[in-house]
């Protein structure tokens, strides 16, 4: 995490997303409180985590469910000792034939009770994903089911992707086209519920199913239709974060700041 905050002011970053374990593994790494606190002190921006991608409460494997607990209440801490504001974790899947309903119920089984075993800290930040392999929320429709089985809890929000909402069947590739699909998603997550928003062209068509991220205006979303991330008032003042690769991050920072200045 030392590298975090030099490497955000080179890109002239506003907010910064980082991962506080491995996204691809389960072991964490030892705790570091002195780096924790020393984050915290250095860091004036908007900061959120994302947690492992491995997590998944829909997955009928007692294993993966006891990791996945382990995982999230880790990045859940960590947060909390460096001041973030959020930590991102994706929705998850019903897999091996577990059908929605049933995947659903272990995710609020395991998720609720977690939160009420940790103090005050950052909120847990839903993602939607791009809907492929029995996603658990990926369209706006579904996004608004997952938060009802978890009873809108205050503590749960969202984190909206862009490129998962195109491919999800969202076309985002027009200004119109993306500002109704924005004010819809945050319909259906309630009012205030959006804390993040992942700014991600996509590779594949809308509908495609497929999450796979471009530079902003290298996609088949566009450049354009990025504008209405600054026009749209139901996210007004919502931070956001690029995922591109990592040398496109300041080329989509400096895109994105020239379409909120009008140019």
């Amino acid at each position: 995490m030392a590298h975090a905050l030099p490497r955000a002011e080179a890109v002239g970053a506003e907010a910064i997303q980082i991962f506080v374990s491995s996204p691809r593994a389960w072991a964490p790494p030892p705790p570091d409180p002195d780096g924790d606190d020393a984050f915290r002190s250095a860091c004036d921006l908007p900061v959120f985590i994302h947690a492992p991608y491995l997590i998944n409460f829909g997955s009928p494997s007692p294993e993966t469910l006891a990791r996945s607990c382990a995982a999230l209440e880790f990045a859940l801490r960590r947060g909390a000792a460096v001041g973030a504001r959020g930590v991102v974790v994706h929705a998850g899947s019903a897999v091996l034939g577990n059908a929605w309903d049933a995947a659903m119920a272990q995710v609020r089984e395991h998720v609720l009770p977690l939160l009420d075993t940790m103090p005050p800290g950052p909120r847990l930040l839903i993602e939607p994903t791009a809907g492929g392999g029995g996603a658990l929320a990926s369209s706006a429709e579904s996004l608004g089911a997952y938060l009802d089985v978890l009873g809108r809890d205050e503590r749960i929000g969202v984190c909206l992707d862009t490129c998962h909402m195109h491919a999800a069947g969202h076309d985002l590739s027009t200004p119109a086209s993306f500002a109704t699909a924005l004010r819809t998603f945050v319909r259906a997550a309630g009012r205030g519920a959006v804390g993040l928003v992942h700014v991600n062209d996509s590779r594949d068509p809308a509908g495609s199913r497929r999450d796979r991220h471009a530079a902003i205006g290298h996609g088949t979303i566009g450049r354009d239709g990025f504008a209405a991330l600054f026009s749209t008032p139901a996210i007004r003042g919502v931070p956001l974060v690029v995922e591109s690769e990592v040398g496109d991050h300041a080329a989509d920072i400096a895109a994105l700041k020239a379409l909120r200045s009008g140019a």
